[in-house]
């Protein structure tokens, strides 16, 4: 029995106000397109207006980037993302590290075009860019993972709602990221965002929200700080009011690698932002920003649990299935997620084929996945911010079928969690700001390690690859971190250690000179052979052994004792 037959979750749908304000943005920005393609405007009093609306401007053609919120959605949602991207780009789309997806090849003039088709599914393209808040990210799994402790997504949506054209953060500082989860076990990287939430509860068994401060990537990485252990819904809003208050006061306009709220807590101290936030906090609890109990459950019940049905298998024995198909027996062992829901399971859809660019997926794929969203995962999908896309509630008796079909569409590569499973930013080949090609790298990489023995002999480890100190493909807490430079006219790419983007967060050190393009496949085997060689078991994942072993035997193994 198929999904579609049981009845189809409920999503936040838009409310008038949602549907007037897209609409007029729309129109809005259509008249300035024309005004551009017209000469009225320049490209340099174009350019504030188009980053609005998540129009960016990269090395070869403008750049579109659409919000998915909290990384959901729907099966007609994503059917339009695939005929946006056969009708106006190149038949692709990239899905990104902030649930969102970009086009990197759309005309100026058809970008209106664009924009009304996404409003008809309700979507669009504001604060994917800018000095703002940005989309607010979340688990992958969340409303489905057994180790959930709550949803984090309807608290999600009231950020969105809040934080949409919100007055006073139009012109933060710097761009603006908030991530949340509603597990221990942090699947959303909350440590390294301007602001993190994970889901906590007190002693009297309350729900509420740990928030960690000040984290980030890009040229300083940092981890975010605990400022608060408990903050109740019904103050969240009122307490994410206050820190964004205090940035906004404080942040550093006169230097813009100076500007994001991880170098304010750095420079300042957590304590002496901890004071200024619980001192305006203050101020606003209790007032208008207080998050009443029915509007809380009223944006709950959209994100209410799907229809589910008592199912006769509960669960597959991945061991015999390995026997009978191997292939099949690896995409159960590795990409699916236990349901808190007996008889379902979440399966990740690697967007990580051998030789392929991460993240990317034609507009047939992404037609076949909201096909397999409809009928077998209540209508809905979600976009990882490891640039892969999940179908959150497949029924375990339909597993094999969802598989084939994914075969078919190659989309069933069993590397979830694995070496190839790489987040990897656009880099030299789209974007302007970056120093050195990332998806070349990426592409050799997974060609040294195609062997699907090979992957599982090396198990749980995670690579990521960055074309610039922007960080985009979150480098610092790779396992194994991979960073292009520039250096004398030629790229170079150097290699970090340690990096972890879970609740253990740590970031990744640099392990010494750099290396050519054609060198760095070389380098990566050359240090997973030394942990396959010191490894106590093979239990002891990379990150363990790392921590376990230090940076020495690695660094001998690439630089020898020099």
């Amino acid at each position: 029995m198929t999904a579609s037959t049981l009845g189809r979750t409920v999503m936040y749908r838009y409310d008038e106000f949602d549907a007037a304000f897209v609409a007029g943005r729309t129109a809005q920005f259509a008249d300035q397109v024309q005004r551009r393609l017209s000469g009225e405007l320049s490209e340099d009093q174009f350019r504030p207006l188009r980053l609005m609306n998540g129009l960016y401007l990269q090395l070869h053609a403008y750049m579109l980037r659409i919000a998915v919120p909290y990384g959901t959605m729907n099966s007609r949602q994503m059917r339009k993302l695939a005929h946006i991207a056969r009708t106006y780009d190149r038949g692709y789309g990239h899905f990104t590290t902030r649930q969102n997806i970009q086009f990197n090849w759309p005309k100026l003039k058809d970008i209106p075009d664009i924009l009304g088709e996404l409003a008809s599914v309700e979507m669009h393209a504001i604060q994917t860019s800018g000095n703002c808040i940005r989309n607010t990210t979340t688990d992958q799994f969340a409303g489905a993972a057994a180790d959930e402790i709550i949803d984090p997504r309807p608290i999600a949506e009231i950020i969105r709602q809040w934080s949409s054209l919100h007055p006073e953060f139009t012109y933060l500082p710097r761009k603006f990221k908030i991530a949340m989860t509603g597990s221990p076990n942090d699947r959303a990287a909350i440590r390294f965002h301007d602001i993190g939430l994970q889901a906590a509860a007190n002693a009297a068994g309350d729900i509420g929200w740990e928030v960690w401060v000040g984290g980030g990537l890009g040229r300083t990485p940092m981890i975010g700080k605990l400022i608060n252990s408990f903050v109740p819904n019904e103050h969240l809003l009122a307490y994410l009011e206050s820190i964004m208050r205090v940035y906004n006061r404080y942040g550093r306009r006169d230097n813009k690698y100076k500007a994001r709220i991880k170098i304010l807590v750095h420079e300042e101290g957590l304590e002496t932002i901890k004071g200024q936030v619980e001192a305006e906090f203050a101020e606003v609890r209790g007032g208008v920003l207080t998050l009443p109990a029915d509007e809380v459950d009223r944006i709950t019940t959209y994100f209410a649990p799907p229809a589910f049905k008592a199912q006769s298998a509960e669960k597959i024995d991945v061991a015999y299935q390995s026997i009978i198909d191997p292939a099949y027996g690896r995409w159960l062992d590795n990409n699916i997620n236990s349901h808190r829901e007996p008889g379902y399971a979440s399966i990740t859809v690697s967007l990580k084929p051998v030789g392929g660019a991460p993240g990317d997926a034609t507009d047939a794929q992404m037609d076949v996945v909201a096909d397999l969203a409809e009928r077998y995962s209540f209508d809905e999908l979600r976009v990882t911010h490891e640039q892969n896309l999940v179908l959150p509630h497949v029924a375990i008796a339909d597993l094999r079928a969802v598989y084939d079909a994914l075969v078919a569409a190659k989309l069933a590569d069993g590397n979830a969690g694995l070496i190839t499973d790489m987040i990897c930013c656009p880099g030299l080949d789209f974007c302007a700001l970056a120093n050195a090609r990332s998806i070349p790298i990426a592409q050799e990489i997974t060609r040294t390690f195609a062997a699907p023995e090979r992957q599982a002999e090396i198990g749980d480890l995670k690579i990521k690859i960055s074309g610039c100190i922007n960080a985009c493909g979150h480098h610092h807490v790779g396992h194994i971190g991979i960073l292009g430079v520039e250096k004398k006219g030629g790229e170079l790419y150097q290699i970090t250690l340690g990096g972890d983007a879970t609740e253990a967060a740590s970031v990744g050190k640099i392990i010494g000179p750099g290396f050519e393009a054609e060198k760095v496949p070389g380098a990566i085997e050359t240090l997973v052979d030394t942990y396959i060689a010191k490894r106590t078991s093979a239990e002891e994942t990379f990150i363990q052994a790392y921590r376990r072993l230090g940076e020495a035997p690695f660094k001998e193994a690439l630089y020898g004792n020099a």
